[in-house]
Parts: C-alpha cells; sequence; structure tokens
C-alpha cells in the first residue's frame, strides 16, 4: 500500500502535527508513506520514525506548467492520501492527484473532514478529528528520542541552562517581546541563557546579552536537527508564539510562551506530547506584559 502525507507550514505547524504523524504509520505500519512538504524540513524529517519517503513541494505557480506536471507525478500513484495541511492550495491537489482516497476538505473526496466549525479548534484537535473521522484515532504521543540526540551537537554549552526564544516571523512584529524585556529576564534566571532563532534575529540577541553578559547567542548558527537538541538540553524555555517554543513543548520541556493580540494561544499554542498546555501568558500589546509577570509564571 502507497500512502502519501501532505504537510507544509512553518517549524510549529510541523510540530502540532508530530502526533498525527505518528498515528499514521500506527495505522500503516506496512505501507510505504511519502511525506510531501516544503524543502526547510525535507531532510531533518526524513531522520524520523514515520515516512519511508520525503517529497519536495515546490508550489509551483498556476503558469507554471513545467512544474505542475512535476508536482502531478509526485501525487500520482497511491492508494489513500491524508492532506494534514487542508488549505486551498493543498485541496485542489486532489485533482492533479488522480481522485485517489483522500483525507482532507478537497470536494468530493472520500474521507472529508466535514466539521463545519474546524477552523475554531486547535491544530491538534483539529487533525485528531480530521484522523478519526478517517478511521485513526486516537492520536499517540510520539517517539521523539530521534530529536534529542543531546551528544550530537557540539556547542559548548553549561549544564544548566534556559533557553530564549525571541524571535517571530519577521511579518508579525506584534508577536515579539521586546528584546531589553528578554534581557531583564536572562539577567534575573538563576541560570545562564541560551538564544536560538535565525540569523536575523542577531540584533535582538545582542540586547539580550547586553542586558545578561552570561547568555549564549546561537542565533543563525543551528540546523534544525541541532535546534531540538540544544531545546532538548534545556532545563527551561521562555519564548515568543514561534517554532522553537513548540520543540520545547514537544520535548517536555518546562515552558512559558508569550502570546500578544495578534494570534489565539487557544488555536495554535504550542502543546506537549500528549496533548498538555505549557504556561501561557496572553498580553493584548506584548510590549506591555511585564517582566515580573513572566518571572511569576516560571515553572
Amino acid at each position: 500500500m502507497r500512502v502519501l502525507v501532505i504537510k507544509h507550514g512553518a517549524l510549529g505547524d510541523i510540530v502540532l502535527a508530530f502526533s498525527a504523524f505518528a498515528a499514521i504509520r500506527a495505522a500503516h505500519a506496512g505501507a510505504a508513506i511519502t511525506l510531501l512538504t516544503t524543502a526547510p524540513f525535507a531532510r531533518w524529517l526524513a531522520a524520523s520514525p514515520w515516512f519511508d519517503r520525503i517529497e519536495i513541494d515546490a508550489r509551483p505557480a498556476p503558469w507554471n506548467l513545467a512544474g505542475l506536471l512535476r508536482l502531478r507525478r509526485q501525487l500520482r500513484g497511491f492508494d489513500l492520501v491524508y492532506d494534514l495541511q487542508t488549505s486551498a492550495r493543498s485541496s485542489r491537489y486532489f485533482v492533479l492527484a488522480g481522485r485517489p482516497r483522500w483525507s482532507g476538505i478537497a470536494a468530493g473526496c472520500a474521507l472529508p473532514h466535514v466539521n463545519p466549525a474546524r477552523n475554531t479548534l486547535h491544530t491538534t484537535e483539529r487533525l485528531a478529528e480530521q484522523l478519526a473521522m478517517a478511521g485513526i484515532g486516537p492520536l499517540p504521543a510520539p517517539d521523539l528520542s530521534w530529536l534529542r540526540g543531546a551528544d550530537k551537537f557540539g556547542f559548548a554549552l553549561p549544564p544548566a541552562y534556559a533557553v530564549l526564544a525571541p524571535g517571530a516571523a519577521p511579518h508579525r512584529p506584534e508577536k515579539r517581546w521586546p528584546a531589553p524585556h528578554f534581557g531583564e529576564l536572562a539577567a534575573r534566571l538563576p541560570m545562564p541563557s541560551v538564544i536560538v532563532g535565525a540569523a536575523g534575529e542577531a540584533g535582538l540577541a545582542a540586547t539580550i546579552v547586553a542586558g545578561a553578559p552570561n547568555a549564549i547567542d546561537l542565533t543563525g548558527k543551528t540546523t534544525l536537527p541541532e535546534l531540538a537538541s540544544v531545546i532538548a538540553g534545556a532545563s527551561l524555555a521562555v519564548g515568543n508564539d514561534t517554532g522553537p517554543m513548540h520543540l520545547a513543548a514537544a520535548l517536555a520541556v518546562p515552558s512559558v510562551v508569550l502570546f500578544g493580540g495578534g494570534s489565539d494561544p487557544a488555536l495554535t499554542a504550542p502543546r506537549s506530547p500528549g496533548g498538555g498546555w505549557p504556561a501561557v501568558l496572553r498580553e493584548p500589546h506584548l510590549p506591555d506584559l511585564a517582566v515580573a509577570r513572566v518571572v511569576a509564571a516560571l515553572p
């Protein structure tokens, strides 16, 4: 049996789908399972126990005939497709794929997720309900041993440290707690801080280090496997609603996640492997969130 799983999105979206990936593998233990995803996650997820093959979706424009033909070849030949992306784009893939047995929201598919309120559910519950309607459930706590590998990263880190994730998507500045606040928090923690994020967030890290000189700046210096290993070794994680905090929650690192008014934790907050929630603090105007309130919420 050949099974295709479709999942794109940012890092947090991928992490929130881990349990769904594990459930699909458990339900089709003897199948050849392919994941269609975007390039940043292909090599990383190839190391997971859930997929036999990874295909990269180049997401061709409608006028890119060569790209669409390649995508059509990637989508054909599967007995069953789980569209976990359930976007307008991924739903159009149903026709390109030749209308196979399909779980998702594509019109006319065999295994539709028919809840009209599906977009009011947290991602975890939405995926669980979609798969339940396709005959899979409940979602298991996934095996994440492939993410830990604490002996695999070469950074000279202290035995105990806190991870700080001060970044967010560049087009979502309202999701960022101010870097000086992170610096004040780092100075008040009983252990050194390790700052993680993309290379473009190095300026935020510099501000934090100015307020807490013992902090270690790893922004732009980690691959996804290294980032996961660094987070897995942490005693604590504090950060905005961003990918590293989803990894922290998935790896059961005690966490505090900071939300502004631009996103709803009821829909997108990080979750633990068993479905539990980290500590979530929400302030409509995130810069108004006091450092003392974050310190009080620390586990």
